[in-house]
């Protein structure tokens, strides 16, 4: 129990039983979609958006592979795996760094927890943000599915994640 306290959010949507709408299609399509965003030379955090998504997708594809539970939470292990392995190699890319300073003066001195400038890295915010996305499209799917009673339209999950990636990314590049 501690453990799921200590991982929060993704560890939950880790577990979710509906990681078999992930397929190879998707997949590709979130790789082919990152390299389509970095040709055109959208932002950075953009880019994590789509290589986020990438990752994570590859990671509960391979963990649908793997029929039997070898050690306790394999899936989660295996998509943070995949996750990590794609996303912090890129960090070091001089092409992937987009940092931002975030000043917060609440109070204090300066040096303070609540008075200090803090550094984000733009690209991890957008990976996880995609990761995330991949990972609650299945749930949001299921859930179109019970609204139309049962019914689902042609290929709901891909483009339903599509739909989020592109629209989050176009918000993200709009405002950046």
């Amino acid at each position: 129990m501690k453990l799921k306290k200590f991982l929060g959010l993704p560890l939950f949507l880790a577990l979710m039983q509906s990681a078999y709408a992930h397929c190879p299609l998707c997949t590709v399509g979130a790789a082919a979609a990152a390299g389509g965003a970095a040709w055109l030379g959208v932002s950075k955090v953009v880019i994590g958006v789509f290589i986020g998504a990438f990752a994570v997708s590859i990671g509960w594809w391979v963990s649908t592979l793997i029929k039997k539970q070898y050690v306790p939470f394999q899936r989660p292990l295996i998509i943070l795996f995949s996750f990590v392995t794609t996303i912090f190699p890129l960090l070091g890319l001089d092409v992937m760094q987009s940092i931002y300073p975030v000043y917060v003066s609440l109070a204090g001195d300066y040096g303070s927890l609540l008075n200090r400038t803090y550094i984000l890295n733009l690209f991890l915010i957008g990976s996880i943000l995609g990761g995330l996305m991949v990972s609650v499209t299945p749930w949001l799917s299921r859930k179109i599915t019970i609204m139309r009673n049962g019914k689902m339209l042609p290929y709901q999950g891909i483009l339903l994640t599509f739909l989020l990636l592109v629209i989050s990314s176009a918000i993200i590049e709009a405002i950046t």
